[in-house]
């Protein structure tokens, strides 16, 4: 059992290194770069938690985030709950009207962003500038973060709205301090640098934040990826520690020419999640970074990122494994509504777990069990020593021709041709079969590769009702707001077509 150190969210910052500590590189979120210490952060966190009350802002108030990455989000994401209100980043890549939708559900009393995004937030709440108006907010001065009670809310985590309009995350403060609990910090050197370049309004980049300021280490923070920038930001400042959907590594390990015009020795760690990884893509990573650790992370909005370990025993994990049930975290496979060992529906109970969805009573009963597990929607498989294996999104299976088929059981089987650097599946109805499979794939670097060489591949190494009945070849995949594949953006090219 790991001891939780503190009471506000907005407190866990390492009290263990010198203040003098570097606590973050702003890699460019206003234009240019900027250093913070440790005692920056406790000082403007304070000063953004006192202005803010100040304000007149009661606690439980909600505060709306609405930004590229830059230090002075995570400043306000800190200071509003070291003030005792909640901090609610938000989506600026969703449609207007939906951040709009976002700012009035959780009812926000303000809303504090950068120029360029915060005029997509309803003009009836009142706005701060990141760039005109935050030095004004700041009241700088002694500050004791407000003691919260465990259940009280941190943070709403709004989930990316796939189906219908996004869903609150209600997390309390007790969640995420369980969370960071559980993280131990690598043996290694403090100071450690991560690179964090997806959104912090999206839980892997806000966790891996969170975590890197509990450790005392440094955060490299990227106001958005791009494949360039990224791969810049990890040689200039010698980064340890590289932390990212598998998406944004795949489109990194493209570049060959960048990569081999950059010094990236010091990465000793890569850490994927959010979305499946593949084999190939494990080996790509290989390739580039031969003395760095790879780990496939698993979690989720709802229930936190702590799910998996390595094993008690010591046994070594399989590359493709999400890993072992972590020893503060009950998991069960449900399948036709019957707890199963092998394959199903991956439900779980540990600290993290949300409060509820906010102003949505029967969809959290929905997704919550009478026995308090989490229902995630995601299939698992247990496979041999007890570990797991992510096999797709229950909602993402369809059937052809009886058979069930999961997009990333093909994406990954296609994904293995050398050819292909990276592949995208998608189901369209058919009279005859219900769906079949379609395939959108980047070629790898200088591959000769047609329509048929990868029906042919498919077929060969796969059930035949597997293999993708049209292949569409584009240059890169499209990315949604959270940096995995973007497959509402793919299934419109469709009708338009495409090379094929």
């Amino acid at each position: 059992m790991v001891s939780i150190k503190y009471d506000n969210q907005g407190d866990a910052i390492s009290r263990d290194v010198p203040r003098e500590a570097l606590a973050l590189i702003d890699a460019g979120g206003n234009g240019s770069e900027r250093l913070y210490s440790y005692g920056d952060i406790f000082r403007l966190s304070g000063a953004v938690a006192r202005g803010l009350l100040k304000r007149g802002l009661k606690r439980g108030d909600r505060v709306a985030i609405l930004s590229a990455n830059r230090a002075e989000f995570l400043l306000t994401f800190l200071g509003t709950m070291q003030a005792g209100l909640v901090s609610v980043p938000v989506n600026y890549k969703l449609p207007t009207e939906t951040v709009a939708y976002i700012v009035g559900d959780c009812d926000a009393k303000l809303v504090i962003g950068d120029d360029t995004r915060l005029r997509l937030a309803p003009d009836t709440v009142p706005k701060i500038s990141f760039d005109k108006d935050f030095a004004a907010l700041l009241d700088e001065g002694p500050f004791t973060p407000i003691k919260m009670q465990p259940e009280e809310p941190a943070m709403f985590l709004y989930t990316s709205g796939s189906t219908g309009r996004p869903k609150g995350v209600v997390l309390s403060h007790y969640s995420h301090l369980w969370a960071i609990a559980q993280r131990p910090r690598r043996l290694v050197p403090e100071g450690q640098r991560s690179l964090v370049a997806a959104p912090l309004y999206h839980m892997n980049g806000l966790a891996m934040c969170q975590t890197t300021l509990s450790h005392g280490d440094t955060i490299v923070l990227l106001p958005q990826f791009t494949t360039r920038g990224y791969i810049e930001a990890a040689a200039r400042h010698h980064v340890a520690f590289l932390t990212s959907v598998p998406t944004m590594i795949a489109m990194m390990l493209r570049e060959k020419e960048l990569l081999a015009t950059n010094d990236l020795s010091a990465v000793e760690a890569v850490r994927m999640g959010s979305a499946p990884i593949t084999q190939s893509l494990i080996d790509q990573v290989r390739a580039a970074f031969p003395k760095a650790a790879i780990s496939n992370g698993y979690g989720t909005t709802e229930a936190g990122p702590v799910v998996f370990g390595p094993h008690p025993d010591g046994v070594p994990q399989p590359e493709l494994s999400t890993g072992y049930p972590h020893p503060e975290v009950q998991l069960r496979l449900v399948r036709d509504g019957k707890e199963v060992q092998d394959e199903g529906v991956l439900e779980m109970k540990c600290g993290a777990l949300m409060t509820h969805y906010h102003k949505l009573p029967e969809v959290t009963a929905k997704a919550m069990t009478p026995d308090g597990y989490y229902r995630t929607g995601d299939v698992f498989r247990r496979g041999e020593n007890g570990f797991f294996f992510f096999v797709g999104r229950a909602d993402d299976m369809f059937v052809c021709g009886g058979e069930n088929i999961y997009p990333g059981e093909v994406e990954k089987m296609l994904e293995r041709h050398p050819g292909i650097h990276q592949a995208a599946v998608i189901p369209i109805p058919d009279e005859l079969k219900g769906h079949k499979p379609i395939a959108f794939v980047v070629r790898a670097g200088g591959a000769e590769l047609d329509e048929q060489a990868v029906k042919s591949y498919a077929l060969a190494n796969a059930p035949a009702y597997q293999h993708p009945r049209q292949v569409i070849f584009i240059d890169e995949m499209p990315l949604a707001g959270t940096n995995k594949i973007d497959k509402r953006v793919l299934a419109k090219q469709i009708s338009t077509g495409g090379e094929s």
